[in-house]
């Protein structure tokens, strides 16, 4: 994997560049869609590929993949991207933070994480060794190491345990993936990840330790676990800067679409969140004119499209009316017809600000979707 910055804002350090991975370019900086189980909720591949939305890379999920259908069964069929017909690039996370939030189903040791299936309760061990096996057997193209994901709020003590445990576990995972990519040729790459809390010092050792992996790229994970949105940009404003400036850094978990230009503003290539999709199927639609909460009376009769400035196909084609009707009614097409505009309305944006960065526009277009949060 291969990643070039094509342009950087002198105002904030925003970076626009090419990831060069086996399933084709992504243009950072980049927002993925998540495809927890081999799919984005209620989104054909073929939508998602389409000349709406033009995904580049999704997400899949490690943890729900090794439980059902299981590794070894995707790898009969050739990896994910066979098993679900999506020829793009593909990013896997370890699995581990949904590990971490079974907090009675799980138990943390130095070998690594012994849990029980919330589908069944049977028993299974993760360990920086294994979560790579796994992920090698998806076909990913960008894994990501065995990290412990306090929650928030933790105690400075706690948070030090999980980050120095984090960094060991980074070490035995970035060690057995270089043992079998000598073994097997895989292009996959690995990023380890920036652990640490809301706490610098602990976010600084552990970048420090981290970058002497010399890996391809490396995440900042532990946001989004119950910190205040300041507190994440913030933790991410300080962390970013500590990790190489020609590897992609990648914020797990973020954010909201008003924030997505502040995380660019601080350096961050790549996003992912459930957001656009979890918040479509319950009715919570982003647009150009803010939120619109569909089951709301005044959309019963409303003949306007959901976003007049939106042209995805549900803009194009339904009223607001039309759709309030289908949520109300617990039609099943809502949530496609809602996922398709969330997800239209992240990846344009994320268009619009790489656009800036090449342009030399980006500062005017943070002002423009969050008026005075530049710093």
């Amino acid at each position: 994997m291969r990643f070039e910055i094509q342009a950087e804002c002198r105002v904030t350090g925003a970076r626009a560049g090419l990831l060069h991975t086996p399933h084709g370019i992504v243009e950072t900086p980049v927002f993925m869609p998540v495809g927890t189980q081999a799919t984005v909720k209620g989104v054909p591949q073929r939508d998602l590929a389409g000349s709406d939305l033009d995904a580049k890379i999704i997400l899949a999920n490690t943890y729900h993949l090794f439980l059902r259908p299981g590794h070894e069964l995707i790898r009969q069929f050739g990896g994910l991207h066979r098993f679900m017909a999506w020829d793009r690039a593909i990013l896997s996370d370890s699995g581990g933070f949904q590990v971490f939030s079974l907090s009675d189903l799980r138990r943390i040791s130095e070998e690594g994480v012994l849990f029980r299936s919330h589908l069944n309760g049977d028993p299974h061990l993760f360990t920086p060794a294994s979560t790579v096996d796994v992920q090698l057997a998806l076909g990913s193209d960008i894994m990501m190491v065995l990290d412990e994901c306090p929650p928030y709020p933790v105690e400075h003590d706690a948070a030090a345990e999980a980050m120095r445990r984090t960094v060991r576990w980074a070490r035995a995972g970035y060690a057995h993936y270089l043992q079998r990519k000598q073994e097997t040729g895989t292009p996959q790459a690995l990023f380890p990840i920036v652990q640490g809390s809301m706490f610098r010092d602990l976010r600084t050792e552990c970048a420090a330790e981290l970058i002497e992996l010399d890996a391809d790229g490396y995440a900042v994970g532990g946001l989004s676990v119950g910190e205040p949105r300041e507190v994440s940009l913030d933790v991410a404003g300080f962390t970013v800067p500590l990790l190489p400036r020609n590897r992609p850094r990648y914020v797990m978990g973020v954010g909201m679409p008003e924030e997505l230009p502040q995380y660019v503003a601080r350096g961050v290539d790549m996003m992912d969140c459930v957001l656009p999709s979890r918040n479509a199927r319950n009715g919570y639609l982003f647009t150009s004119e803010g939120r619109v909460i569909i089951k709301q009376a005044r959309y019963r009769d409303d003949p306007a499209p959901l976003d007049p400035a939106c042209e995805c196909y549900t803009c194009r084609t339904y009223s607001r009316a039309y759709l309030r009707h289908l949520f109300q009614a617990g039609e099943m097409l809502f949530s496609t017809l809602a996922t398709l505009h969330n997800l239209k309305h992240y990846l344009d944006t994320m268009r619009r600000i790489r656009q800036s960065i090449l342009l030399g526009t980006f500062p005017a277009l943070v002002d423009e979707l969050c008026p005075g949060r530049l710093e």
